[in-house]
C-alpha cells in the first residue's frame, strides 16, 4: 500500500530534521497522490532537483515505495524554477520540498537508471 503524498512528506520533513537538515514544504499538492519535487538547496548557489521516477524504472515487488529520479544536478536557482514552473503547467497539483544541506544529501529512495 502506497502512502498518501501528505503523509511521506511529512515523514521526509521530520527525517531531514532529525540528520541535522532544515527542510520545508514551498507547495502543497493533493493530498492523497500529489506527485512530489524535491529541491536540495547546497547552501552555495547551487542546486538539485529530484521529482517522480517514470514507471519503467520501476521492478517487480517494490511494494509501492516513492521513487525518485535526478532531474539537475549542481544546477543555479533559475535553472530548478525554470523546470518546476514547466512541470507544475502540466501538473499544477505537486508538492515541492525544499531541503538545504551543504553535503546534498538524499533522505528519499532514488532509481537506479541500470547504466
Amino acid at each position: 500500500m502506497r502512502l498518501t503524498s501528505e503523509f511521506w512528506v511529512s515523514a521526509l520533513i521530520r527525517r531531514c530534521f532529525a540528520e541535522n537538515a532544515f527542510a520545508g514544504l514551498t507547495a502543497r499538492g493533493a493530498t492523497e497522490a500529489g506527485a512530489i519535487y524535491i529541491v536540495v538547496d547546497r547552501l552555495d548557489g547551487r542546486y538539485d532537483l529530484y521529482g517522480p521516477a517514470p514507471q519503467s524504472f520501476f521492478g517487480e515487488g517494490n511494494g509501492g515505495e516513492r521513487l525518485f529520479e535526478p532531474l539537475l544536478s549542481l544546477a543555479d536557482r533559475e535553472a530548478v524554477d525554470a523546470r518546476l514552473a514547466s512541470d507544475r503547467r502540466m501538473d499544477p497539483d505537486v508538492w515541492i520540498v525544499e531541503v538545504e544541506d551543504r553535503e546534498g544529501r538524499v533522505f528519499w529512495n532514488v532509481a537506479d537508471s541500470g547504466d
